[in-house]
């Protein structure tokens, strides 16, 4: 055994565990405007009217035929990623869903507009919108800027479970460290859930909820236990709003029109 006497260490002690950002709000720090260009998103649910089914059969095709050359033209452009989703038979007040991202979120507006010029858009109704915005999560990644290297390429499940996500203000006021013990204990509670893919955004200021959260997978029984076993996080006891929930089957256009319109 040695009888040297332990050397003095030097320097701040090693850091445990994960970083935590001390001021994610930038209000103490004064932290400049991240003005990266980043991804908008937008989630449009329709419902068409039952009049449109009690049309003469060439009308629904001449309207069927117009609003899939919309899509398509739409899908083509490099100013928009799109996505089709069917709720036929999963909601009662909804039969599709539009999932739109672009950088320009003018982009949905135009789209929008072509929606409702088209004959199909005379007998559509949105019934919800949620407008949302990508940025980097201040729990799991600490070191780079809020819009840096985030782009999502979306649609990879057969299904896309959608709803709106809205905070408790008590939330906002615990400390960084505890937000952050409890995001952590949130992830470890989805980490054996490998089939479910998350993808979370903002909507500060932009619409009513605080984020859009999305989640691709395969298996819809897999989603189920995961949205049940978080129930039991304690970071659940700060949610105010996570209705309404939408179950969405990937689908193409046609596929969606052959559900809904008489095309024989």
């Amino acid at each position: 055994m040695s009888t040297e006497p332990p050397s003095e260490r030097t320097g701040a002690p090693p850091r445990r565990g994960p970083s935590v950002d001390l001021d994610p709000t930038g209000i103490v720090t004064g932290k400049s405007p991240d003005r990266q260009r980043r991804q908008f998103l937008n989630y449009a649910f329709y419902r068409l009217d039952p009049a449109f089914r009690r049309l003469p059969p060439d009308e629904q095709r001449g309207a069927a035929a117009a609003f899939l050359e919309l899509v398509r033209t739409c899908e083509s452009s490099a100013d928009l990623i799109l996505r089709t989703y069917s709720l036929v038979g999963l909601r009662a007040d909804v039969d599709f869903m539009l999932w739109r991202i672009a950088f320009d979120p003018l982009a949905f507006q135009s789209m929008e507009a072509a929606i409702n010029r088209s004959p199909l858009g005379a007998y559509l109704v949105q019934v919800y919108s949620f407008l949302s915005l990508q940025r980097r999560s201040e729990y799991v990644n600490k070191t780079k800027g809020a819009g840096e290297g985030v782009e999502l390429l979306p649609g990879q499940g057969r299904f896309l479970f959608v709803y709106p996500f809205v905070k408790t203000r008590q939330w906002y006021r615990l400390s960084p460290h505890a937000r952050q013990g409890l995001i952590d204990e949130h992830i470890a509670a989805s980490a054996p859930f490998k089939g479910v893919h998350l993808n979370s955004s903002y909507s500060f200021g932009i619409d009513d909820q605080d984020f859009v959260v999305a989640f691709d997978s395969d298996y819809p029984q897999e989603f189920v236990d995961l949205v049940g076993r978080l129930r039991y996080t304690e970071a659940s006891l700060y949610t105010q709003r996570d209705t309404p929930m939408f179950m969405c089957a990937k689908a193409s256009a046609e596929a969606i029109l052959a559900q809904l319109v008489n095309l024989d």
